[in-house]
């Protein structure tokens, strides 16, 4: 649900406008070549008093703000070429991360030091503070090894060094095992900005209508001449690639075709085909295709291609723009890598639909007799099979308690036609698995477009491992829908919603699925007509929502979300928000437990309103069910890590074992009335005060709360 849907309305808030959060590297950096991205980052903060000191590098206390016993003093002219810091740091597993430097530099100009870790080293520039009393940070991208990493800042002979150093905070991966933070996925995750490049940084910067807004992490890289490039090292084999990256539009806003050169240790692959056509709107809600209505946003788009072999680890991908690849730029921000495996092959119990006069691959709609081989298939006791292909759809495809099956997400496509074409359930229990389903929309149309997946699907369906791009919407399931199970979904770039429960929908998991870049909520549950209940987000990785929600609950009754990694909300987000701002009143407890928000929450720009990485949000009816928040991680918030608001009663607020390590604003901010308990809620590096309460909150604490 958008929270855009009342654009112009003014709205009082408890903080006034602020310019986004942005941590800022500066001056040109070399970077390793690229590793994958983490599942999930431990954070590790070492101060530095305590790392071993080298070459006249000292601990000192003569300036305050430090966070430690001291901070690392030293790095001066007479110690140039010589004086030097070095730890050393654990991770679970090999990937790309970063190091956090917190340091002062009182001296009125920017300074440079060198960091190193695995070998690979970056000269990092360190911008002026307000004085030796003043800190700041700058985050440094690192490639970690498995097992011990040592990390070190020199004051080299080519550095001009004369700074103290704080801490540094190394965000290294840890990939979740069962039952962990986020999905288990079939790829790889190469960023770019890790990666061996010729090319121009994009980023960080969080700022809504930025390019790098809507990157992975906040950044990416940028080819602008002939002959740039970036280069990623596979560290699994793999036989196909999928590549997030933006183009310029056209003029006239219907999109541009450009390739993109790729090579494979040197020698030369089929060029990769872009597109602006499914990216770039314009305007106010629901937005447009008009780029003279300005404010032009939705940058990224995603192409995937078949190398034609397997190759294996260690070889270097290089994209590169060519004399030939004809846009002005190529932003690149990540690429998948994986094996697809061979397409399937009729299983038993099923009939091919070829069989049934279904012909893939010849450019006809399919629409009709796919609706006909599924009546046929069900007539018979079996389920329906998709060979491998391409099938043209224009309207919905149906099923009513009936099986349908492709060869591989890789494999089998149905291509939807204009704002039309997806499945849609009508009741009965279904199955649907391994296709992908590929739309056409290129701009929001709710009365007229079509979801991938939509509809009533009965008692116990099933659907999994389908990849869905281009619609309206992924998947949006009505009542009165009871006990469907949706796991391992790949949706991408969807103009509303990526997931919708919406009404009385019952006992509905949607898990292991990964939803990047959707138009409205990542995940949500709409309580409109009738309450969700007993419904679960679970083990889902969300990333860059350009509009609204990783994850939101609005109103139902023992609804949940649950172990999920969310990151990167851009506009009117939250990481996650519990809501009434759209649907009935909650009727029952709401749980929000052991998910990941990384870099979550932002600005409501119709409001102006600074919207915290957890939301509770009493709205349109006041929360009197229990809302309970149970060991939620917050890392870098742009703004508060926990936003209670807004003039209505929250009444049974449940805090126990949240962490918030980094804001842009407070740890925790509550402008409601109510009531709510705190434990073992730990609060740090806040920019603002750690809590601040308005509105007549009644803050029970418990134990273990720290920081706050």
């Amino acid at each position: 649900m958008s929270v855009f849907g009342m654009t112009g309305t003014t709205r009082p808030t408890s903080t006034a406008l602020a310019a986004a959060l942005l941590l800022a590297v500066t001056g040109t950096v070399s970077y390793g070549v690229a590793a994958p991205s983490p599942a999930y980052a431990a954070s590790t903060t070492v101060q530095a008093e305590s790392t071993t000191l080298s070459g006249g590098a000292a601990e000192e206390r003569e300036h305050a703000g430090y966070t430690g016993s001291g901070y690392v003093g030293g790095l001066i002219d007479v110690n140039k070429g010589r004086a030097a810091l070095s730890t050393s740091v654990q991770s679970a597993q090999a990937g790309t991360g970063s190091v956090t430097v917190r340091y002062a530099n009182g001296t009125g100009s920017a300074k440079t030091l060198t960091f190193s870790a695995g070998g690979s080293s970056a000269r990092i520039t360190l911008p002026a503070t307000a004085g030796w009393a003043s800190w700041s940070t700058v985050d440094v991208p690192v490639t970690y090894l498995q097992g011990s990493n040592t990390l070190t800042l020199a004051f080299t002979s080519s550095d001009s060094g004369n700074v103290n150093i704080d801490s540094l905070t190394a965000d290294t991966p840890d990939a979740p095992g069962p039952g962990g933070v986020g999905a288990t996925l079939p790829f790889t995750t190469y960023e770019a900005e890790a990666g061996t490049s010729r090319a121009t940084a994009v980023g960080p910067d969080r700022t809504y209508l930025s390019l790098a807004s809507e990157a992975s992490g906040r950044r990416a890289v940028q080819l602008r001449q002939t002959g740039d490039f970036v280069e990623f090292r596979l560290t699994k084999p793999a036989d196909a690639i999928n590549l997030r990256y933006s183009i310029p539009d056209s003029a006239d806003g219907r999109g541009t075709d450009a390739t993109l050169s790729a090579y494979v240790d040197g020698q030369q692959l089929t060029d990769l085909r872009l597109t602006s056509k499914y990216a770039w709107v314009y305007g106010g809600y629901p937005y447009t295709n008009v780029p003279s209505q300005g404010q032009g946003h939705r940058f990224f788009d995603e192409t995937r291609a078949t190398l034609g072999r397997t190759l294996p680890a260690g070889t270097v991908l290089r994209l590169q723009k060519d004399a030939g690849d004809t846009a002005a730029s190529y932003t690149v921000d990540l690429l998948e890598a994986e094996e697809t495996g061979a397409a399937a092959s009729l299983p038993g119990g099923y009939v091919s639909a070829r069989d049934l006069g279904v012909t893939p691959d010849d450019g006809r709609d399919d629409t009709a007799a796919l609706n006909t081989a599924l009546n046929t298939a069900k007539g018979q006791g079996k389920g329906l099979f998709l060979p491998a292909g391409t099938y043209n759809i224009s309207d919905h495809v149906n099923l009513s308690g009936v099986k349908l099956r492709g060869a591989g997400v890789w494999h089998t496509v149905l291509r939807g036609t204009g704002l039309k074409g997806g499945l849609f359930g009508r009741g009965g229990t279904s199955t649907v698995e391994n296709l992908m389903i590929d739309g056409e929309n290129t701009v929001r149309d709710d009365a007229g477009g079509h979801a991938a997946v939509e509809g009533d699907f009965g008692t116990g369906s099933v659907i999994r491992n389908v990849w869905i791009q281009h619609t309206k919407v992924g998947l949006w399931v009505t009542a009165p829908t009871d006990g469907l199970r949706a796991s391992d979904l790949r949706i991408r770039n969807t103009y509303a919603d990526g997931v919708n429960l919406r009404g009385s929908v019952r006992d509905t998991v949607v898990s292991n699925s990964s939803i990047r870049g959707t138009g409205d909520d990542g995940l949500a549950m709409w309580s409109d007509p009738g309450a969700v209940t007993n419904s679960a987000f679970r083990n889902n990785t969300v990333q860059l929502p350009v509009l609204a929600n990783g994850a939101a609950v609005y109103g139902g009754s023992g609804n949940s979300v649950e172990n999920n990694l969310i990151s990167d909300t851009v506009v009117a987000a939250a990481g996650i928000a519990v809501s009434s701002r759209f649907g009935e009143p909650f009727s029952g407890t709401t749980t929000v437990s052991g998910n990941v928000l990384r870099r979550t929450g932002s600005l409501e720009v119709n409001w102006n309103a600074k919207l915290g990485a957890i939301w509770v949000y009493a709205d349109r009816s006041e929360l009197t069910r229990p809302v309970v928040l149970t060991n939620n991680t917050v890392e870098d918030s742009t703004y508060s890590g926990l936003l209670v608001s807004y003039q209505k009663n929250v009444a049974d607020l449940r805090v126990n074992g949240l962490t918030v390590d980094r804001t842009g604003h407070h740890g925790i901010e509550i402008n409601a009335a109510g009531r709510g308990t705190f434990d073992n809620t730990r609060v740090s590096g806040t920019a603002a005060a750690a809590l601040n309460v308005t509105g007549g909150f009644t803050v029970q604490r418990g134990a273990g709360n720290s920081g706050w």
